[in-house]
């Protein structure tokens, strides 16, 4: 049996309550009860609200918050100082000069008078080439040239041997006029004085004009043919020298066979084996300098624009230091880099060698004070645009929009978006390049 409280309603007492208040009507009325969801529904609601509110925060939380150990970072503070404008690169020695040896004339090596890496003077004799082909042309074209020669002399013999009986001719009629002119004086007496008979005296004087008008026809038959002559013989003389020049061009094409040195130096890269065929214009080895020397550097093609010539390169070698300054520069770009030449601004370092590797610093301008960061991995990842700066309290870093300007391989110029005594992470960014803070942990 159920017992209740004086001081509590039951549920039937209850209900004739309700229905007294609400028409004071003696008449019984059922109740319709509210349905379960209408009552419940205020608290799902903020229930699925706390739950996504909850859920939202956890979300972002992971997305956008990294937390690392704190001793697995590098820390940099922003500084101001002298900022040094350079690039470091790692350069070569290079011999100064390079003569390569080409053959002219193609052909199979017949003898290798030298080893890879002697020491040659220039004109030594180093490879001798064969080429029968070529021999045969030769000696067919000495033949044609010496018959044109000869040809050619015969001609000029001849034009000798005619200039040679105008002359003669000329002096037997000089002689038979200066007989005629004593005759003539003599009988002019002899006829003066009956001593001769006129027709005598006449047939000297007809023999006297004869001889002078054959003097002059002979005279200007001389002078046209000298005339005439002298335009043979210059290109007689010019036929000569050309054919003489053929001579000599096939002579060197037979001593081109021979492969000699063309500077004093050291054979490197020899690439000639008894037997082998060589085409015409093959480069057979090269002679490097001995005594001289440059150097070769590859250099980022980001600094192109910043390399110029008369830049002066520093380094160190045997506890001593030497400058270089930059002599030519190479614009084409293969594997992201350009080549430029070095030369000493003094002599070569003592004892330098072919393919010697050098650390050098190529100046790109003069040191300015400037705020910087030590340069690291950083870099890299964001391209100098932005970095995660420290807090004050040093538990944690965000991510901030930055300009750098000039890098050297130890500091980067800061432009804007930091100051000086600033705190940023310079270790590399990759596990968390994505996120906006980075939290600190404790080792």
């Amino acid at each position: 049996m159920t017992h209740s409280s004086p001081n509590q309603a039951s549920p039937v007492d209850a209900e004739q309550a309700r229905a007294t208040s609400s028409g004071g009507d003696a008449m019984d009325s059922p109740v319709t009860p509210r349905p379960a969801w209408r009552r419940y529904a205020p608290y799902a609601a903020v229930g699925m609200l706390a739950l996504a509110t909850a859920s939202w925060l956890l979300t972002g939380s992971s997305a956008h918050v990294y937390r690392a150990p704190l001793d697995r970072l590098t820390v940099a503070t922003v500084t101001r100082g002298p900022f040094e404008d350079f690039v470091a690169v790692r350069a070569t020695g290079a011999p100064f000069t390079t003569r390569y040896l080409t053959a002219d004339q193609g052909g199979t090596v017949e003898q290798v008078l030298t080893e890879d890496g002697a020491i040659v003077t220039a004109g030594q004799p180093l490879i001798v080439l064969a080429n029968a082909a070529l021999q045969l042309q030769v000696a067919s074209r000495e033949a044609d040239t010496a018959s044109q020669i000869n040809a050619l002399e015969n001609t000029k013999l001849q034009l000798e041997e005619t200039r040679f009986k105008y002359q003669h001719d000329l002096l037997d009629i000089e002689h038979q006029i200066s007989k005629l002119t004593g005759d003539l004086a003599r009988d002019k007496v002899l006829l003066d004085g009956n001593a001769i008979a006129p027709a005598t005296y006449q047939q000297e004087v007809e023999e006297y004009a004869y001889q002078v008008k054959l003097r002059d026809a002979t005279t200007a038959s001389r002078d046209a043919q000298q005339s005439v002559r002298a335009s043979q013989l210059s290109q007689l003389e010019d036929t000569l020298a050309h054919l003489n020049a053929s001579m000599s061009t096939a002579k060197a094409s037979l001593d081109a066979l021979t492969i000699r040195a063309p500077s004093d130096g050291q054979l490197t890269a020899l690439d000639v084996e008894v037997g082998q065929s060589k085409a015409q214009g093959a480069v057979l080895g090269q002679v490097d300098s001995l005594q001289s020397f440059k150097l070769i550097a590859q250099v980022d093609e980001f600094y192109l624009g910043r390399i110029v010539l008369g830049q002066i390169a520093l380094f160190s070698l045997n506890e001593r230091d030497y400058q270089a300054r930059v002599a030519k520069i190479y614009p084409q770009i293969a594997n992201g880099t350009f080549r430029v030449d070095l030369h000493f601004a003094q002599s070569a370092p003592q004892g330098m060698r072919t393919g010697q590797a050098i650390d050098i610093k190529l100046e790109l301008g003069g040191a300015t004070t400037a705020r910087m960061l030590p340069n690291g991995p950083f870099y890299q990842d964001t391209g100098g645009n932005w970095v995660f700066v420290v807090s004050p309290d040093g538990t944690c870093a965000t991510r901030r929009n930055v300009r750098m300007g000039r890098r050297n391989p130890q500091n980067v110029e800061v432009v804007s978006g930091l100051e000086t005594g600033e705190k940023v992470i310079v270790s590399g960014y990759e596990a968390f390049q994505k996120m906006d803070r980075v939290e600190f942990e404790s080792p």
